[in-house]
């Protein structure tokens, strides 16, 4: 494969890129590239340091693999710069390739698309977190990590950015699907009936969008383990006996915690007034994911007793 150059100014700017994580002592240097360079080259003018490379492009990303760099890959949606930063990093601590706590050097083209003119050093500590592997491994489920990864995040992106400029609250159902469709009834005409399976499936962009959209409508989405969208606008009827959930949560999170009791599948809840995300697995919230502005935090959870009758 072809490989465009790297011209005197971008080798200097790489000269400083590695003294500066030198000093600030950072865990990697990410290179966000719309351009097929010589990312071996790349990697030995900043050696020590660890390299990461992110690009949506099919061509980047080969030649990437080719040089033997660890790829994060993005998704191939029109994106400001800014977040294609954002999601690199995001995707480089779902994968494990960075921790929340580090820091790191970001390069990108900021301002002319064949020149990374533009250095950014982000505490990720302070910046943005999603769900790692290991959070999610801590679940004692049987839905496969990747579907739950992918319902996940969806609800967190729900969450901060909601509808239209509104903020959305939904409830997804996530594995066991017969169950919950037999512990659900229908409010509305379910959008999904109908279409192939393979037109259904959250893997696809063009069905996490329709979800997106979908989510301003009451009820839940029902979500089997491969990943594939079963109904929406369900309403669930399990009983919501036996639980103890925290103070303020409303119908949709005792919804929520009632499902996952009653069926053993994952319920995520997202609340409409502050776009808080809430795993509930066997009638309890087992992790917390506040959507600040740019960043998500984990939180404990306080729980409120039952009422003495």
């Amino acid at each position: 494969m072809q490989r465009s150059e790297i011209s005197p100014v971008i080798r200097r700017i790489f000269s400083s890129v590695r003294a500066l994580a030198h000093e600030l002592e950072v865990s990697a240097v990410m290179v966000v590239s719309d351009i097929a360079y010589d990312f071996k080259q790349i990697r030995s003018e900043l050696e020590p340091h660890k390299l990461l490379v992110a690009s949506h492009l099919p061509d980047v990303q080969q030649a990437v693999i080719e040089d033997g760099v660890m790829l994060v890959p993005l998704l191939h949606e029109p994106q400001t710069r800014q977040v294609q930063v954002s999601q690199a990093l995001l995707e480089a601590i779902a994968d494990d390739h960075l921790q929340t706590g580090s820091r790191v050097i970001a390069m990108y083209a900021g301002y002319e698309r064949d020149n990374l003119d533009t250095i950014s050093v982000i505490n990720l500590s302070e910046h943005l977190t999603k769900l790692t592997s290991r959070d999610l491994q801590r679940l004692e489920t049987q839905v496969p990590l990747p579907t739950l990864r992918r319902v996940v995040d969806l609800a967190l992106e729900i969450g901060r950015e909601g509808r239209e400029g509104k903020p959305v609250g939904t409830l997804f159902v996530v594995g066991s699907h017969r169950r919950v469709m037999e512990m659900s009834h229908e409010q509305v005409h379910d959008p999904f009936r109908g279409y192939q399976r393979k037109d259904r499936m959250i893997s696809n962009p063009r069905v996490r969008e329709s979800i997106k959209e979908l989510a301003q409508i009451d009820g839940a989405f029902v979500i089997a383990s491969d990943g594939c969208a079963i109904a929406a606008g369900r309403i669930l009827d399990a009983p919501a006996t036996g639980l103890t959930l925290s103070k303020g949560l409303g119908a949709r999170h005792w919804a929520a915690a009632a499902i996952s009791k009653g069926t053993g599948a994952v319920a995520i809840a997202v609340s409409e007034s502050t776009g808080t995300v809430r795993l509930f697995q066997d009638g309890v919230v087992v992790l917390r994911i506040e959507p600040f502005d740019q960043a998500m935090k984990w939180l404990d959870v306080d729980t409120e007793p039952p009422e003495k009758e």
